[in-house]
């Protein structure tokens, strides 16, 4: 399947949302009425874009359209450009959808180092191999640090993973201090001159304050280790945590800078209506986006499209 294909597959349960009743609420030839127009932003808020975005989108509808004649096509087109433009941010972000790496802030020399946070479950390790895979597409070498030192099942699996991308690993003693590790990795990256280290981190709420304190000490000593490191802080955040997924890009944010989102499980949830509410509040922009389970299924993140197939019917 081409990204579209793949976005609509992820989003078919958000769009459904959307769509449900609506063909109801936008019916050619009638007027659009303020009751339709506030049925339709309820609508909205239940893909969890939040009220702020909701509010403006039906703003713009009624501005455009309130008390005329609807024409189905041209609210659905207002809605999806309204759409993009918030996912776009005041920066107006576009990413060279021909390189694979042009998301992320690499270093001007030495290697990048990318510290990747996130919650239990959200899928971390998972969209760290995807990412590794990514940028030795562009050919680029990757080096990975296994810094979940309490979960042996994850750092077996970030090492199954790297054995089969050919990537170097870097490993500590379960139960060991994650930010040796991570200080290991950046000694082996230098060690190696490989153009890129991933950290991966161990999964914890962003209310756990202790947890949140050990991956400040790990942004730490990576800081010191190589200069303007880490060049990339990115949040892997779960589609399907809606709202709450607000509230975790706003505190790992504090911690560790966020500089992006990779996006996981977007196949099946109701609530993608989230980035935009994340985009318009934190102004962190997503990234990458995982579209499935395999290694290769991982795209970088495109407003348009993704605002296209998420009202498309």
């Amino acid at each position: 399947m081409g990204l579209f294909d793949k976005l609509k597959q992820g989003l078919q349960k958000t769009r459904t949302l959307l769509n449900t009743d609506v063909r109801d609420l936008f019916r050619s030839g009638e007027i659009l009425t303020e009751e339709r127009l506030e049925a339709f932003e309820a609508r909205l808020i239940q893909s969890d874009m939040g009220i702020a975005a909701a509010d403006e989108i039906v703003g713009e509808l009624r501005k455009e359209y309130g008390g005329r004649t609807v024409v189905v096509e041209d609210i659905w087109a207002t809605v999806q450009n309204r759409i993009t433009v918030l996912l776009r941010g005041e920066d107006g972000v576009a990413w060279n959808v021909n390189d694979p790496v042009s998301p992320l802030h690499l270093a001007a020399s030495g290697p990048t180092v990318i510290l990747v946070a996130g919650v239990n479950g959200a899928g971390k390790t998972t969209s760290i191999s995807k990412l590794a895979k990514l940028i030795q597409s562009s050919g680029r070498t990757v080096v990975l640090a296994a810094g979940d030192t309490f979960r042996a099942a994850a750092v077996e699996q970030l090492t199954m993973w790297a054995e089969r991308l050919g990537c170097e690993i870097v490993k500590g003693d379960s139960g060991s201090d994650p930010a040796s590790v991570a200080h290991r990795g950046c000694e082996r990256v230098l060690e190696l001159g490989a153009d890129c280290l991933i950290v991966d981190t161990a999964g914890r709420l962003q209310t756990q304050k202790n947890l949140m304190l050990e991956l400040e000490k790990i942004r730490r000593v990576i800081a010191r280790q190589i200069p303007d490191a880490p060049h990339e802080s990115l949040l892997v955040l779960d589609a399907t945590t809606g709202q709450n997924g607000i509230s975790q890009a706003e505190n790992f944010s504090q911690i560790i800078g966020c500089t992006g989102i990779v996006l996981s499980k977007l196949d099946g949830t109701a609530k993608g209506g989230v980035v935009i509410a994340i985009r318009q509040k934190l102004g962190i922009p997503v990234k990458y986006i995982g579209v499935g389970e395999q290694v290769d299924d991982i795209e970088l993140f495109d407003p348009e499209g993704f605002a296209s197939s998420l009202v498309s019917r």
